[in-house]
């Protein structure tokens, strides 16, 4: 996906997906900004010459075009649509309005919900079931081989600080073992450490008595 890459990169997508992805929507259309409902929700695969509103289709009549629909401020496409030009396996679908529909872009989440066991490998936003890619951009992104070699890298660094980790955790375990552990108390600590209980006084006999008789 575009940055210099190898033309095999490239050519993995349709040459209006990175347009299509870039691009506003729902901003009033230039040409005709006098007329009513003049919303750019179209675009033209064939053209690729930005967001279209209803009555721009007049011109491109013959053209293959899709319609963007909008779910909590973002940018959806029907799967209806878009699977018949793009390959949309492993992209979470949503139903809305009786209608499954894929996002384009990624939208931002805080932190993933409690419990949740499945995230996008891009933005690690919670997915429902078991689906790798949130929106069709963050399958772009997560299927280049710049962003699968920056994943191996990833793991690899996290192995090994695990393994630096168990490592210094065992050498710590073997430092303590060799430290010398308290000495039993002895015979002679007891002695030395008792106190010893103070006796009657005795005085010294009075040597120096003389009897008389």
């Amino acid at each position: 996906m575009g940055g210099g890459g190898p033309d095999e990169e490239d050519n993995r997508w349709p040459p209006w997906l990175t347009p299509l992805l870039r691009e506003h929507f729902f901003v009033q259309c230039k040409l005709h900004a006098d007329s009513h409902k003049s919303e750019c929700n179209m675009y033209c695969l064939d053209c690729m010459n930005g967001a279209l509103c209803s009555f721009c289709l007049a011109f491109h009549k013959d053209h293959r075009y899709i319609q963007i629909r909008r779910s909590s401020y973002h940018d959806v496409i029907r799967v209806s649509e878009i699977q018949k030009y793009l390959d949309i396996s492993g992209v979470q679908t949503y139903v809305i309005n009786s209608a499954k529909v894929v996002f384009i872009n990624e939208r931002p989440q805080p932190r993933p919900g409690k419990g949740v066991t499945n995230t996008c490998e891009v933005c690690d936003r919670s997915l429902v079931d078991s689906f790798r890619f949130c929106s069709l951009g963050c399958k772009i992104v997560g299927t280049s081989k710049n962003f699968e070699k920056k994943k191996r890298h990833i793991a690899v660094a996290s192995e090994s600080e695990d393994s630096y980790s168990s490592s210094s955790h065992g050498m710590l375990n073997k430092v303590q073992s060799f430290s010398p552990s308290t000495p039993p108390p002895t015979s002679a600590s007891y002695r030395t450490g008792g106190k010893r209980r103070k006796g009657i006084p005795h005085r010294a006999p009075m040597g120096g008595l003389i009897i008389e008789y």
